[in-house]
């Protein structure tokens, strides 16, 4: 219950969406909580070839300062002007504040091919591909899964501040609703005014005068084009350009775009960056993961020939450092040397196509071929442990975000109070209230 209008509470419909941070580990949790599987977010410092062809991105999510005086572009008389070539793309008009985050990542990952979607996202989009642009932005605004996994992303103070925005905008909402309504039951039947379909209200940001609104879009290639799908153009999704049939890449028609939206953001006086472009990609824990467990393969077959081979023995033919290497390179954090789960959907066909290559392997190449496998362990490994270490980071800080150290604050401000520490702090005042006989604060008795 979030509002209380006449006597009675009101369960708001949708509730609030809070505002959350443009950090790549959010919209990776985001994605993960939204039932997206074998997909991370990372943060892109340039658009140039050399600072994305190596991530080979699946899609683009562009973080700007959005000015308010824009507004949420929504004509209550007017509808949404879609460009036909558009029609097989998802695209969700933003019909609440603070929702465009996940917005952004519907936006894009549902127009991906190959995405591995949990059941409660995979009935989301079978159930809003027929639907129109305003009726998916409000099946989302109403989705109550899609809400909990945006807020609990959220700091507990915007959760709050933006159930308290929309209480106060539902309080204002209504009375000048009620006003309308007595203003026009009093007036002639001619002059009653029409009443207008229902838009998306204006009402300001929970974090307004404390710090800048901040909106995303996203890019995504399909049926051969590449689309900017911002959430807030009343256009619906807009075409960037064409990629070309003679092997060009997605990258090279949305760089343009990208690069002239950050040029109109730092023209002029502005020189600091207040912007970030994230990268929907490919999951590089899952990928270095596979890497591993195919080498832990690998080297099972390759001694498994070793033996059939020498009979004698073969370690005293390797190179002894990888020898004594090969007995815990394969384990890491949270894996042992035995086989592992693995992710990818092809593991299997590699893998036999991997033992038939190693079944018709001369001899002369087992040796060779069991000390590069043990190389390429030792670097798949360092790069599973780095992906580790910045996964444990990452929950450190969304952790540590997400806490409600207001509960805390407030009990140790009361116990100062109570214990007569906090008005000389207040005051500034350095009056002695020690016993000077044990040291400790003498505790005021309260006037009765």
């Amino acid at each position: 219950m979030d509002v209380d209008l006449n006597g009675e509470g009101l369960d708001l419909v949708g509730g609030p969406f809070a505002v959350i941070e443009s950090d790549p580990a959010v919209f990776t949790t985001l994605i993960r909580k939204l039932g997206i599987r074998g997909l991370e977010v990372t943060e892109i410092y340039d658009i140039e070839p050399w600072a994305t062809d190596h991530l080979k991105p699946r899609g683009l999510i562009f973080c700007y300062p959005f000015d308010d005086d824009e507004g949420i572009q929504n004509d209550p008389d007017g509808e949404l002007s879609l460009d036909p070539d558009a029609e097989n793309i998802w695209y969700a008009y933003q019909l609440s504040n603070d929702t465009c985050a996940s917005q952004a990542v519907l936006n894009v990952v549902l127009n991906l091919t190959g995405v591995d979607m949990e059941g409660d996202l995979r009935r989301f989009s079978s159930e809003t591909t027929k639907m129109d642009p305003i009726m998916r932005g409000l099946a989302v605004t109403n989705c109550t899964w899609i809400r909990e996994a945006h807020n609990s992303l959220a700091r507990p103070a915007d959760i709050r501040g933006a159930k308290h925005t929309t209480t106060k905008y539902t309080l204002e909402y209504s009375k000048k609703q009620k006003a309308a309504a007595r203003k026009e039951a009093s007036g002639p039947p001619a002059k009653r005014r029409k009443t207008a379909r229902v838009g998306l209200p204006r009402r300001q940001s929970a974090t307004d005068n404390l710090q800048d609104s901040y909106h995303f879009i996203g890019y995504v290639s399909r049926d051969g084009r590449v689309w900017e799908l911002d959430s807030l153009h009343q256009g619906g999704p807009l075409e960037v350009g064409e990629i070309s049939a003679e092997g060009g890449s997605w990258m090279d028609v949305v760089r343009p775009a990208i690069k002239r939206r950050m040029q109109n953001l730092i023209s002029g006086d502005n020189e600091n960056i207040r912007f970030n472009l994230l990268a929907i990609v490919d999951d590089r824990y899952e990928k270095a993961s596979d890497e591993l467990e195919m080498l832990k393969r690998e080297k099972v077959q390759l001694e498994r020939r070793l033996n059939e081979v020498y009979s004698d023995g073969w370690s005293d033919k390797v190179d002894t450092d990888l020898h004594d290497t090969a007995s815990s390179v394969f384990q890491t954090m949270v894996q042992s040397q035995e086989l592992g789960p693995t992710f990818a959907h092809d593991f299997a066909s590699r893998k036999l196509e991997q033992n038939m290559s190693i079944l018709e392997m001369p001899q002369r190449n087992l040796i060779p071929a069991w000390e590069k496998c043990i190389r390429a362990a030792l670097t798949a490994k360092v790069v599973l442990d780095e992906e580790l270490s910045g996964a444990i980071r990452a929950h450190t800080d969304h952790t540590q975000r997400t806490f409600d150290y207001e509960p805390f604050i407030q009990a140790f401000i009361t116990k100062m109070h109570s214990e007569g520490l906090l008005e000389p702090i207040l005051t500034g005042t350095k009056e002695d209230t020690s016993d000077k006989s044990t040291g400790k604060p003498i505790r005021k008795q309260k006037k009765r």
